[in-house]
């Protein structure tokens, strides 16, 4: 991610460009409503309610926020570009493979450059690389990773023989789950066991399984005694998350761009599993999850 704070930078200086082209002066209070749509996930839920209350603050638009859009990415794009909403929290990765359909690209600068020319002959635009990204990745069992000195999958290979795996079925199963990573790693495991979703963690406090597949912004994570592992040989793609506008919804609000680019930089890996451990384990609300962040970083006054 060593350059994408320059990209960052310079969708900035993009954005502004495009606001440019909006005939006529801001008012203190803008006209009109901005649709946010997410996917049916609670990190995105909280996600448009940091981007929606952000713009209420801001720019004193209404914002209509319409949650859990069945499908994701794959019904909110067309509708997107349709103009049925304005914009959404987006991963690269996503946009990358599943938007674009391009090959795998392990360069995350190169990934959201490209990215981004993409988008933009589709008269969108993403901006605000928020900081985290959720990501495949494997947690080990504190003490084994301790025992074994467990910091790269390339470690974790190397003693596989002597570990338990446990994943949820969908991951064992899926082209890119478990057969994948095993065979470019060369793993190995002294069993292989299918656990569900929401025991995985259970099942290793209780020393049922030493390894089980992850998200970078897992709530349980939070919690969790593991150890997180590094893909040294990124077989798996970034998924950076960031906001995907539509470029007439920039021209229409030419403060947008602005607020928007706020978030750049602002949520760690650490923050996001802490607010989606918030909602989804301590039945916070949402609206209220996202109110505590942007008040902590000082961008509601």
């Amino acid at each position: 991610m060593k350059k994408l704070k320059k990209l960052a930078a310079a969708a900035v200086i993009g954005t502004a460009a495009i606001a440019a082209l909006s005939l006529g002066g801001c008012a203190k209070k803008e006209q009109g409503t901005i649709k946010i749509a997410s996917k049916p996930m609670t990190e995105q839920y909280v996600l448009t309610e940091i981007i929606g209350q952000l713009i209420e603050h801001d720019l004193g638009v209404k914002v209509e926020i319409t949650k859990g859009v069945g499908g994701g990415t794959t019904n909110i794009q067309p509708a997107l570009l349709k103009g049925d909403f304005d914009l959404y929290p987006e991963y690269t990765g996503t946009g990358w493979l599943t938007v674009l359909k391009k090959e795998q690209e392990n360069d995350s600068d190169v990934l959201y450059e490209n990215l981004q020319k993409g988008y933009e002959e589709m008269g969108l635009h993403w901006t605000g690389l928020y900081g985290f990204q959720n990501s495949y990745t494997l947690a080990v069992r504190k003490e084994a990773a301790d025992q074994y000195s467990l910091k790269t999958f390339t470690d974790l290979a190397a003693v596989s023989d002597q570990l338990v795996f446990g994943g949820n079925p969908d991951y064992m199963e899926r082209e890119d789950g478990f057969n994948y990573l095993a065979s470019a790693y060369n793993m190995n495991f002294k069993d292989v066991k299918d656990i569900d979703i929401a025991l995985k963690y259970t099942a290793m406090a209780d020393k049922q399984i030493d390894v089980t597949n992850a998200y970078t912004t897992d709530a349980q994570l939070s919690v969790a005694d593991v150890s997180l592992l590094e893909d040294d040989q990124h077989i798996f793609a970034t998924y950076y998350g960031a906001t995907v506008v539509r470029q007439d919804t920039l021209k229409k609000y030419p403060k947008l761009s602005e607020t928007l680019e706020k978030l750049t930089g602002q949520i760690s890996d650490d923050e996001m599993r802490a607010m989606n451990y918030a909602v989804e384990v301590d039945q916070k609300d949402e609206k209220d999850v996202a109110k505590d962040f942007l008040t902590e970083k000082g961008l509601l006054k």
